[in-house]
């Protein structure tokens, strides 16, 4: 039966091939532009010829006509318009792709089809992929055979492999002849190549591809199987460390967003700011404001939400920073348990205010496109939020690095840090530059807030999930050192999530804390602690 699907199959592959010569022998191929209106009241021979032509045409539009035709989603209207129905209640002109809502006049029917058709159909679009002269077309054509491996696509796969010069490309198909092959009877040596080729891919798709194969195989056949999927076993086992150390730098990012304005005022100020997080959920919720403003006013620039957000953030954030130093903390220097009392009771009013004015509930802040979707390296899956939010956190650090080190504010918040009463009797206003230290702590929180809202939810809770977190990296790493929070932040973000498929999300973060208490009772100071540095009250 295999054998008799497979010779059909070529056959129709063959027939449409020697169509399409004719049609290109002639005086010109038409084009798809004179072959779709054709297709109206079309019998089922006229629409194997249109296929054929369409084939020879070798133009791009052909191809989601053909597919269109083949799933039964081409059809026409009264008006001998022909088009493509996109989704429900969606229809599209099958030759630019425009909404086609306003040509449809009266009754509209599918242009139907029978199996044989629908068979030619599937090799003509497996055909015109595999053989496009855009690359990512062949390999995406390639990739489907690898997933639906369909044995009476081996003869068009041996044509495309033979005709291929993309090294890369190439080894795709090789692997989609492998799958393909696995389907037939084949034996011997050409079954362990297949079974090589496959292993060597593997991902979980080679894995799947392996472990179905299993199923009435040799015992000789099960040994090569058996080889090959141990050697998937031992790749996907490498892979799964490093998507683990991804996950890993990724939350690390969040937690550098989150503790690295805390480390600059803990260490310049020595405030306990238990508020700290309610400056990361403002900024969560500029973001929202900014978006909302958008989709009512602007849809079009929904993209640059972000781009506006973060300026904002870090201005209203920074503002109010400053207004909570001038106001409240400026009278408790030197009290650091009546600092962590008052601060706690603010963020208690912050949290109530914001439930008041935007509810309780979350808040719908969405990804621009460029931030959506996933990309794979390898063998690891990486979301686009999570990869832009590394690269935002480094530029922050760097940012706030050339800030400390390059700026008469820099300078003057380094001599704070170090000795606070000889800064002031060389004349730097250490009041001034607590305002501006905090203010700036506070604007960094903010724009973590912007970068949390792409990844979690938007509530007046947000914060509290991450103060708990951002004071261990800022201990751990060393109070008032950036590189130490960026040690710290990776260091934990790491092992959290190395624990985590062992422990559990809950034990892992108990035992990381508990590896914190142990670890600073031999280093109090963290990893990285200031030399000279006076801590005052």
């Amino acid at each position: 039966m295999r054998s008799l699907n497979r010779l059909t199959r070529f056959i129709s592959v063959l027939f449409l091939a020697v169509l399409a010569s004719l049609s290109a022998g002639s005086t010109r191929a038409q084009t798809v532009t004179e072959i779709v209106p054709g297709l109206y009241d079309a019998s089922l021979g006229e629409l194997r010829d249109a296929v054929a032509a369409l084939v020879a045409s070798g133009e791009d539009e052909a191809l989601p006509i053909l597919r269109a035709l083949g799933n039964g989603t081409l059809h026409e209207a009264d008006n001998g318009f022909i088009f493509i129905e996109t989704g429900r209640d969606q229809y599209a002109d099958a030759l630019t792709g425009e909404d086609a809502d306003l040509e449809i006049t009266g009754d509209m029917s599918v242009i139907r089809i029978n199996n044989s058709l629908r068979r030619d159909i599937a090799a003509a679009i497996g055909g015109m992929t595999l053989m496009s002269e855009n690359p990512a077309t062949r390999r995406s054509a390639a990739q489907q055979m690898i997933s639906s491996p369909d044995e009476g696509n081996l003869e068009l796969l041996e044509t495309a492999i033979a005709a291929e010069d993309d090294a890369g490309v190439r080894a795709i198909m090789e692997q989609a002849r492998a799958a393909t092959l696995l389907e037939t009877d084949v034996e011997g040596d050409a079954f362990a190549e297949a079974v090589a080729t496959i292993a060597a891919r593997g991902d979980r798709t080679a894995l799947s591809i392996l472990s179905s194969a299993r199923g009435g195989a040799s015992e000789a056949q099960l040994a090569i199987l058996d080889a090959g999927l141990a050697q998937i076993n031992q790749s996907l086992a490498i892979w799964s460390v490093g998507q683990n150390v991804w996950y890993g730098i990724s939350l690390g990012s969040v937690l550098l967003l989150a503790a690295i304005g805390l480390a600059i005022t803990f260490g310049v100020m020595g405030v306990i700011n238990m508020a700290h997080g309610e400056m990361v959920m403002l900024g969560a919720y500029v973001t929202f404001v900014v978006q909302e403003i958008i989709r009512t006013t602007s849809p079009g620039l929904f993209d640059y939400s972000l781009t506006i957000a973060i300026p904002l953030a870090f201005l209203i954030t920074a503002m109010i920073g400053i207004a909570i130093e001038r106001g409240i903390i400026r009278w408790l220097y030197g009290r650091p348990l009546e600092t962590l009392l008052a601060t706690w009771g603010l963020s208690l009013i912050i949290q109530q205010g914001v439930r008041t004015i935007f509810g309780a509930t979350n808040r719908d802040v969405g990804n621009p496109s460029w931030m959506s979707g996933a990309f794979e390296l390898g063998g690891l899956a990486i979301t686009w939020n999570r990869m832009w939010i590394v690269v935002f956190a480094i530029v922050v650090f760097a940012l706030l690095l050339l800030v400390l080190n390059r700026t008469p504010l820099g300078l003057q918040m380094r001599a704070v840090t170090q000795n606070r009463r000889m800064a002031s009797a060389m004349g730097i206003r250490t009041p001034w530059v607590d305002a501006m230290t905090f203010g700036l702590g506070s604007g960094v929180a903010g724009l973590a807030g912007v970068a949390l809202s792409q990844i979690d939810n938007v509530s007046p809770n947000l914060g509290q999930g991450y103060i708990i977190d951002s004071f261990m990296v800022v201990v751990f790493g060393g109070v008032g050192n950036l590189w130490g929070t960026l040690v710290g932040a990776l260091t934990l973000g790491i092992a959290n999530k190395f624990l985590e498929p062992y422990a559990g999300a809950v034990l892992a973060k108990i035992l990381i804390l508990v590896l914190i208490i142990l670890f600073i009772q031999r280093r109090p100071r963290g990893l990285f602690a200031l030399k000279g540095r006076a801590v005052e009250a």
